[in-house]
Formats: C-alpha cells, sequence, structure tokens
C-alpha cells in the first residue's frame, strides 16, 4: 500500500518534514484518545505523572502544525525577498492552496452534517453552517470546536493562507530598503520579530475581551465582537507559530541559495546538535513543569492558555526543524524513512477524520463493553486507529486529495510553459532590437513587428500574474 502513496506527481523536496508531519499527526491522535481515556480512568497514578504529563501534551501537535506551514509556504516569498527573484504568483498561491485544502474539508463537512449532525440542516443553524462553509468557525464560540474538534485549526489555517500574500507584500516594502544580502535578511528578521509581537500582543489583548465580555474600545461591544472575530476569534489566530516556521525558513533559504561555505550554512551546520537538544529540551520542559511542586511560580507566564506557551512550543519545534534540515542524525534518518513520510503524505486526511471515527468507535464499541480495563480500552483505541483510521484516510488521500493536487500540479506546469514562452518571446525581441540597421521601410516593418510580439508578451504575463 505504501507505493500508492507515491502516485502523486508532487515531487518531495524536504522529505523529513513529512516525517516531522507525520509525528504531528499521530501526536494529536495520541492527545485524542488519552483525552478520552482520561474522562473514563484515572489513568495518572498508573503511568506515572511524567508519562501522563507527556500523553497529555500531545495537542502541540497542532503548533508543529502551524510550524510547518509557515516554513512551507513563506519559501518561496523568503526567495524573492532576500535574492529579489521573480515574486510567487497570487493566483497560483491561492489556487493551490484551494485545491489542497477544500475538496477534503467539505467532503468532511458534508459526511459529518448528514450523518451525525444533522441539527444543522434546520433553519435556526443556518448562520452556524454558513460559518462552517466560509471557514471561519475559530472566530465564534457557537462554531468552536463544533462538528468535528479539529476544524478550528483548519479555519486558522486558511485564514493564514488568505493573509500571506499580503503579509509579504508588507514585508517587502521594508526588505527593499536593503542594499545587500545581509541587509535584506536582517530586515526580514525584523519583520517575522514584529510578527511574532503582534501576535503575542493579539493574543493577551484578544483573550483579555473574550474572558470580559462587557468590555469594549471606543465602539459598541457588538461592533467591537466583529473586530475581535476577525483578529483573534476564541483562542487566537497564532501569528507567533506562524512566524517561527518563517523564520526558520528564511534561515534555510538563505543558506540553500548562498555559497556552501557562507557564514550562515557553516554556523547551522556546527550547531545543529545544541539546536535539537535545546529544541528538545525546551519541549520536555513545556510538558511537564507543572508535576513539580514549584509549578505556582511559572503558572501566569506558561500555565494553560498563558501568553507564552504557544511561543514557547513553536520556538521548541522551530529549532528541533532547523536541526533536522542541517543535521544529519539518526532522527533525521528515522523521520526519513519512506513508511513513516507516507503517514506524513496523508497526515490531513488522518487528522481532519481521526476524531471523528474515534468518537463512534467509543460509542458503538466500547460503550457495549462495561467494565473494560484501562489497558484494554487503550490497545483497542490503537487497534481503531490501525484498523478504522488510517485505511479510511487513505481513501480520502487518493480519492479526494490527490486529484486537487494533480490539477494544482497541471495548472503549475501551465504556468512554467506560459513563462518560457515569455521568456523566449522576451530574448526574441531583444536580438531583433539589436540587428535593426537597415533601410527605413524595413525598420518600420520591424518595429511594427515588436509592438505585436510586445503586445503578445503582455498578454501572456497577464496570465502569468493574474
Amino acid at each position: 500500500m505504501i507505493s500508492l502513496f507515491h502516485l502523486s506527481v508532487q515531487t518531495r523536496k524536504i522529505a523529513v518534514l513529512d516525517g516531522v508531519r507525520a509525528f504531528a499527526c499521530f501526536s494529536v491522535i495520541s492527545y485524542h484518545i488519552h483525552y478520552l481515556l482520561s474522562r473514563v480512568y484515572s489513568f495518572g497514578p498508573l503511568i506515572g505523572k511524567l508519562a501522563f504529563a507527556l500523553a497529555m501534551a500531545g495537542w502541540s501537535g497542532v503548533t508543529l502544525f502551524f510550524v510547518l506551514s509557515g516554513f512551507l509556504l513563506f519559501m518561496p516569498y523568503a526567495k524573492a525577498l532576500l535574492f529579489e527573484q521573480q515574486w510567487p504568483s497570487w493566483r497560483t498561491f491561492y489556487l493551490r492552496r484551494a485545491l489542497r485544502i477544500l475538496p477534503g474539508y467539505y467532503l468532511a463537512l458534508f459526511l459529518l452534517v448528514m450523518l451525525s449532525h444533522r441539527e444543522y440542516l434546520a433553519f435556526d443553524h443556518v448562520k452556524n453552517l454558513a460559518v462552517f462553509m466560509t471557514l471561519l468557525m475559530d472566530s465564534f464560540h457557537r462554531t468552536y470546536q463544533q462538528i468535528d474538534g479539529p476544524f478550528w485549526t483548519l479555519a486558522v489555517e486558511w485564514q493564514y493562507y488568505m493573509l500571506l500574500p499580503l503579509i509579504a507584500l508588507g514585508f517587502s516594502l521594508v526588505v527593499r530598503l536593503g542594499r545587500s544580502f545581509a541587509q535584506r535578511l536582517a530586515l526580514i528578521i525584523v519583520c517575522l520579530l514584529g510578527m511574532i509581537g503582534w501576535g503575542l500582543f493579539s493574543h493577551a489583548f484578544g483573550s483579555y475581551y473574550v474572558a470580559h465580555p462587557a468590555a469594549t474600545v471606543l465602539v459598541p461591544r457588538p461592533i467591537f465582537n466583529i473586530f475581535l472575530a476577525l483578529t483573534y476569534g476564541q483562542s487566537g489566530k497564532y501569528y507567533e507559530d506562524f512566524a517561527v516556521g518563517m523564520l526558520v525558513s528564511t534561515l534555510y533559504i538563505a543558506s540553500r541559495n548562498a555559497s556552501t561555505v557562507s557564514a550562515i550554512t557553516q554556523f547551522l551546520r556546527r550547531h545543529c546538535r545544541w539546536f535539537w537538544g535545546c529544541g528538545v529540551g525546551l519541549l520536555f520542559f513545556l510538558c511537564v513543569w507543572y508535576v513539580f511542586p514549584w509549578k505556582t511560580f511559572l503558572t501566569p507566564a506558561i500555565g494553560p492558555h498563558a501568553l507564552l506557551v504557544e511561543p514557547g512550543f513553536a520556538l521548541g519545534f522551530g529549532l528541533c526543524v532547523l536541526a533536522l534540515l542541517f543535521g544529519s542524525g539518526i532522527y533525521k534518518r528515522v523521520l526519513s524513512w519512506r513508511p513513516i513520510c507516507s503517514f506524513g503524505d496523508m497526515s490531513y486526511s488522518l487528522y481532519i477524520w481521526h476524531l471523528p471515527i474515534l468518537l463512534l468507535f467509543k460509542d458503538v464499541v466500547l460503550g457495549s463493553m462495561p467494565g473494560l480495563g484501562f489497558w484494554h480500552a487503550y490497545g483497542l483505541y490503537w487497534l481503531c486507529v490501525a484498523g478504522a483510521v488510517i485505511p479510511f484516510a487513505f481513501l480520502c488521500y487518493r480519492f479526494v486529495e490527490m486529484p486537487g493536487m494533480n490539477l494544482a500540479h497541471r495548472n503549475r506546469q501551465k504556468e512554467a510553459r506560459a513563462r518560457m514562452q515569455a521568456a523566449s518571446l522576451v530574448d526574441k525581441v531583444s536580438n531583433r532590437g539589436e540587428v535593426v540597421d537597415v533601410g527605413r521601410g524595413e525598420v518600420a516593418a520591424e518595429r511594427t513587428a515588436l509592438v505585436r510580439e510586445a503586445a503578445i508578451i503582455r498578454k501572456v504575463r497577464l496570465v502569468m500574474y493574474k
């Protein structure tokens, strides 16, 4: 079955990140299994405080997904900003994102509404269903974590997709002030630090006003709620997580396109083990700190929903990704292993379908087995993942996701051909301009031909950048 994953036309450029994506996905699945078990069993004393803390920290896989999205999607913009290359096509970016995300999401939404949430078909739920259709379900309390728990993160991702070209364009207004590669790199880093700062500010600002529904700023609260829904939602827009991934992407692009003996490349390769150790150490600390007696000292900063929790996990994951990109240790070889990468390929379908299937399994199968022990229930949950979640996710990946990806790939090939044709015409016009030193009649005819071909070039460019 693993070979079937490679029917996709997309070429994997950074194989280890597919393994990282698989790790993120199974972290979230593990968290939901342990969460469901915690509602029935008190298994903390059974497995120990540290193990319990690690088991319940799997939610941070969502943060890792955000970091990976920031890294991967910012790469073409980082290349354009650093090396003054051609700006990525807005049309192509939005089309590829839509074809990648929307088919699987709308299929899941349709099936879940029809099979288990038919109340959304009632007239009084039309507004709520419209919120799901427009991927704004993270913005309102009545739709947050409804129908399918992971859906709210898709809303955050989608809104980041919509904003990224605008964010990059804003960065370009600052980065163009740099006259050298080093200056442009420094200015991008400054912009990304500003984005992290905005993420932290919006989190502090939004969480306060969500917790105080009567408070407002300058305008009546109903109007302020619209602003709050767009800038914060119910738990934040996680700009700081995306920005960490974008920062790692910038360093990666800078090292890949610079000389192999550049200071950046040498520094990153020389310190990759330190990055890995610091990243893993920070993540471990954030997962287990509260089991120690002095936990109250740090609760305001890194307690549940505290300000520094998300940037802390994002920084830890960012350091680990940086180490994986520039290191060559066994952890990189494991995450680059083909079977693990295959799970990374279908991680999107695994992510959106695992919880509904686990909940159905809990109600239908485990609900009919009263008195079941913890370890038996634990094993049955993972048996459900292996026997139901993974096969169903594979079918969704093969027959829903891949057609969209193939269509996006064909559009990309078409755009590449258009660029080659435009470049060929430009060269042709340029060469003709060098030899036009003949009689006036021939010059006039040549000018007419040049005007016509210039018009063709403009049309081709309009198609390319539309």
